[in-house]
């Protein structure tokens, strides 16, 4: 009988006491369970993750790659499965990635996963992620992640699709929601800046309101309800807000 190859769950928190006990149920299937804490975190996420993971890293965030990085070089599984702390792995999800990586007629070295969102307490059917399938399945060798902000896995070979999917309870209330604007566009100003981005009128005139009707016209998130026109506008909003902050630094920068 054929070994199983050994997993490791990765999972980075920051101020998840509420979903990081959950999280580690739905991976506690995996080899090896690995959490890197960011060091701002000011509630029981510590403590949550060192009675739940084999491994515990507490680490100052500089990015996101640079976080999953760390995570992975702690990593002693053939394969790496990377899930957030506000995410599930259904049964049947991990039960089809046993099923793959065992399969010796599967040439691939990295499999995509679909994501369906719970937002604002309400499953999304239309606006939310249920378009989404990122990596988040590869051969620990075979990828590394790139990327300050909505980060990605530069994958070394073919990658395949699962048809189970991540269940993600993300933006539960409007303070969350407001949080989140405010912490990813700061880090995504700061990424325009890096790369030399120029400032552009159309990126704040524009872009906030196609985003709004791509999303609920194109993705037809009107039919996700009053929670759906929230999701999109702020969506907008977010676009506008980090865009904004790009021209803050920008003037502050020159003016210094």
């Amino acid at each position: 009988m054929l070994r199983s190859p050994r997993v490791s769950a990765v999972i980075l928190a920051k101020d998840e006491a509420n979903n990081l006990p959950n999280c580690l149920e739905t991976v506690a299937w995996a080899n090896e369970v690995i959490v890197v804490v960011d060091r701002a975190s000011r509630d029981q996420t510590e403590a949550i993750a060192k009675r739940g993971a084999d491994l515990v890293a507490i680490r100052t965030f500089d990015d996101f790659a640079n976080q999953r990085n760390a995570a992975l070089e702690l990593a002693s599984g053939e394969w790496v499965f990377a899930i957030d702390a506000d995410e599930r792995a259904t049964p049947e999800l991990a039960a089809e990635i046993r099923r793959a990586i065992s399969d010796p007629e599967q040439k691939h070295v990295g499999f995509r996963v679909p994501i369906r969102s719970v937002v604002l307490g309400k499953r999304f059917k239309y606006s939310g992620t249920q378009n989404d399938r990122p990596l988040r399945l590869f051969k620990r060798g075979h990828g590394r992640w790139t990327g300050a902000v909505h980060e990605t896995v530069n994958l070394e070979g073919t990658a395949g699709q699962l048809s189970n999917h991540l269940e993600h309870r993300t933006i539960p209330d409007m303070q969350t929601f407001l949080r989140k604007i405010n912490e990813y566009t700061t880090l995504e100003a700061i990424k325009f800046v890096r790369e030399n981005r120029k400032v552009r009128m159309t990126d704040l005139a524009v872009r906030p309101f196609w985003t709004f009707l791509k999303l609920y016209f194109g993705k037809r998130g009107f039919l996700d309800g009053l929670e759906g026109f929230v999701f999109c506008s702020f969506s907008g909003v977010s676009v506008a807000v980090r865009h904004f902050k790009h021209r803050e630094i920008v003037r502050m920068r020159r003016a210094s």
